[in-house]
């Protein structure tokens, strides 16, 4: 009851069921090969397709790996969008609508996984010689196998033609390198297994930081990026018409999103609500702003920069943060809580709860999440506490000044754990 067949496509359309392959070719016992197949999918459907599987009559298969099939994120559901090797290396964001014919390829060579999709390598993954899995996940592991492809529920409508397999040869070596931090693999491990969206939307190509660079290094750990540029006085874009001459010549990833780094408070005058509307969301910090003597400071930058009084630098630095939150129309605040190097070592106590709670109030009443920034690793855990229990959403950005600074979000992972994030805290574009 739950396959059918339609105009020479094989579809989904009732109970969980496993359509395996049993037939004669390899004996249904692959080991190194290329899958492809056309699929498309229609809104909120989820299915996948197995590999290195055997048969199972009832349940989700045990062994192999499983291709995620999903262009519809549901929230507080599944978030491993298509492409994901399921538990592994996710996907957080859908290379492909619903409705509409993709090609789906994936090639198993040696110990590594890579996901195609209409010709594009979206996740891959090579298997260290110390594997971790979670409980439940344990047969995710390569060895050899047939493939499956999933009905997943009643209303998951997916249609699947044009299935085909080249078998490739059993002494192939690995086509990609294993992770060597075997303890920061298994924090991966868990963070994809259970649903957690490893998303960086603070990412710079500067420095001669490529975008093909930017990608492969996401893949490595599971990433998806937000490439942000910057738009405002002295920094980056300047006027309207300059930045829409660029977003008219911007060719987008679909693995990426496309963020506005708004710059100094001129920015609202500088651009028009019809040019902002083009990016996939607006970010600002508070690192640029004028004191109370009229002096404009760029707080990352010494020689612009008036302390003075740390007491009474802090009371405006929250003062303007609130009135950035409150009347600028971000997304997200980033950067948060920067001090500048001259009292950079005051932090824990010149951001008093007083103060914290302030901006955490502004945050919350206007609905901007806050950045786990990974480059200056703020705010405090202190700082993220708080605002998780003010119902405030968050985001990881690195902030990067190029390919070497653009790390692998070690602080933000950390923070999962020790602030007890989860995947409903965080904001997603």
């Amino acid at each position: 009851d739950s396959w059918k067949i339609e105009e020479g496509a094989l579809v989904t359309a009732g109970p969980r069921s496993h359509l395996f392959y049993e037939g004669e070719v390899m004996d249904h016992d692959f080991k190194n090969f290329e899958f492809m197949a056309d699929v498309k999918t229609e809104p909120g459907s989820n299915s996948g397709i197995y590999i290195h599987t055997e048969f199972q009559k009832e349940g989700w298969p045990a062994k192999g790996y499983e291709c995620q099939v999903i262009n519809t994120a549901i929230p507080g559901g599944e978030n491993k969008m298509t492409g994901s090797i399921y538990a592994v290396r996710n996907t957080w964001k859908a290379p492909v609508p619903d409705n509409e014919w993709f090609n789906y390829r994936i090639k198993v060579q040696g110990k590594t996984i890579q996901t195609f999709i209409n010709g594009e390598l979206v996740a891959e993954y090579t298997e260290p010689d110390e594997i971790y899995r979670t409980e439940g996940m344990k047969g995710r592991v390569l060895s050899s196998g047939t493939f499956a492809i999933q009905c997943h529920d009643p209303g998951s409508v997916v249609y699947y033609k044009n299935i085909r397999v080249k078998p490739l040869p059993d002494d192939l070596p690995s086509a990609g390198t294993p992770p060597e931090d075997l303890d920061f693999e298994k924090k991966l491990i868990m963070a994809h297994t259970y649903g957690f969206p490893l998303i960086d939307l603070h990412v710079h190509l500067k420095g001669g930081l490529t975008r093909e660079e930017a990608l492969a290094h996401a893949r490595k750990y599971g990433f998806n990026y937000g490439l942000a540029v910057n738009c405002g006085l002295k920094m980056g874009y300047e006027t309207d018409a300059a930045l829409n001459e660029y977003l008219d010549q911007y060719e987008q990833s679909p693995l990426t999103w496309h963020a506005m780094q708004a710059e100094g408070r001129e920015w609202v005058e500088l651009f028009s609500p019809e040019t902002v509307s083009r990016f996939d969301y607006v970010f600002t910090d508070a690192m640029t702003w004028t004191n109370d003597d009229g002096k404009r400071m760029r707080l990352w930058i010494p020689e612009e920069t008036e302390v003075g009084d740390p007491q009474d630098f802090m009371d405006q630095l929250v003062d303007r943060i609130e009135k950035i939150v409150s009347t600028e129309p971000i997304d997200i605040y980033v950067n948060p809580t920067y001090l500048p190097d001259e009292i950079s070592d005051r932090y824990d106590e010149l951001w008093t709860i007083e103060r914290m709670d302030r901006v955490i109030r502004v945050l919350a009443e206007n609905q901007v999440a806050l950045e786990i920034n990974n480059r200056r690793q703020i705010p405090s855990p202190a700082f993220i506490k708080r605002a998780k229990e003010a119902g405030v959403k968050f985001t990881f950005g690195t902030n990067n000044g190029g390919a070497d600074d653009l790390g692998r979000m070690e602080y933000a992972i950390a923070m999962i754990e020790e602030c007890g994030l989860g995947s409903g805290d965080m904001w997603m574009p």
